[in-house]
Parts: structure tokens; sequence; C-alpha cells
């Protein structure tokens, strides 16, 4: 059972309580209960780099506290590489314009923005989030690690970009969504009407 225990453990994202790990196994509770102990005691003793904790009324591999600079090399080791020029500006692309295809970024940037965007994914900042229903290209938005590296509690507090975009006028009648609503917009004064 001891192997069983350690087994299931190594698995749970969240403790596990004694009452479920009984059932998984199909053993008494109090049966489970003393092995748990048992096998948290062992890894203290032998100072293993983990043990298993009672947290929050289950049961829990974690990190031993004297492991944690080891363990922040490991997990930081690559995540503290700086973004380049153009992550940026395709992840700005994306925060701002969500959800959007690879393709609608590549044209708002002027350049090929797949090797990019597969970086941006890898990192946690870019997820898919479904199909675009005309052409079915792949749709991708910003994720809740991207929030939370930027300090934002949500997109709508991402600054206004005209102060920092003077031409946006210019660079959306080049793109073919600024062409058609450049277009509406001379229809409609054509016509004598009000432009909102």
């Amino acid at each position: 059972m001891r192997a069983e225990l350690e087994a299931v453990l190594l698995l749970v994202d969240e403790p596990a309580t004694e009452q479920h790990l009984a059932s998984v196994l199909r053993r008494p509770r109090a049966e489970v209960a003393a092995v748990l102990r048992e096998l948290a005691a062992e890894y203290t003793a032998q100072g293993r780099g983990f043990d298993l904790r009672f947290v929050a009324g289950g049961w829990r591999f974690y990190t031993r506290a004297e492991c944690s600079p080891a363990v922040d090399r490991y997990v930081l080791d690559g995540q503290q590489a700086r973004l380049t020029q153009a992550a940026l500006e395709t992840l700005a692309v994306v925060a701002y314009r969500q959800p959007v295809s690879r393709s609608r970024v590549s044209a708002v940037r002027g350049v090929n923005c797949d090797g990019v965007m597969r970086t941006l994914v890898q990192r946690g900042l870019v997820e898919e989030t479904g199909s675009e229903p005309e052409t079915g290209a792949i749709l991708y938005r910003t994720t809740n690690y991207f929030l939370e590296r930027m300090g934002l509690r949500g997109l709508e507090e991402l600054p206004e970009l005209a102060p920092f975009l003077p031409e946006v006028d210019d660079v959306e009648a080049e793109s073919l969504e600024g062409t058609m609503i450049a277009e509406a917009v001379a229809a409609a004064r054509a016509d004598g009407g009000e432009v909102q």
C-alpha cells in the first residue's frame, strides 16, 4: 500500500483527503491515515528533498524549504529572459485585438509572426481560444499569466493606445479591416450622415 499511496500522491495537484485515498486504494481510512503519517515521518527523518504534508484537509507532496534555492533556479530558468522587440509587439497586438488570428497579427505587424506566436504560447502568455468561423483560423488571446506578469487585474486596465500611436488611422487604413471601415465612413459622410 505504501507504494500505491506514493504513486497516487505524485499525481495529485491539490491535497487529497484520507477518505478519498482510502476509496481509491480500497483500504480502510484508518489504515491509510496511519501509513500517510509513517511516510511523512520517514521522509522527514531521511532528509529527503520533499516531504508529505497534511494541508487544507488533505495530503500532498511538497518540496522541502531548504531546497528552495535549487527549485527556484529550476523553475525560473529561462523564465527571466526578456522578450524580444518582435515578441513585445506581437503580444501587444494580441492583447489589444483579441481574439485574433496569426495572419491578422502578421498583417498588423507587417511581418510573419508564426515563430514569435509559438514562443508566446510556450511561455504561457498567449493561448488558443477557438477558431474563426469564416476561415477556420485559430484565434489567440492573452492568458491570466499575462495579466499577472503585467500587474493587471483585467484587460480593461490596458493603457489607451491613442497617446502611443498618433498615426493609428493611417495604419488602420492600410489594412483590409481599416479599408472597409474607411469606406463605410466615407459613404456615411457622402450621404450627409454623422459618423459616431
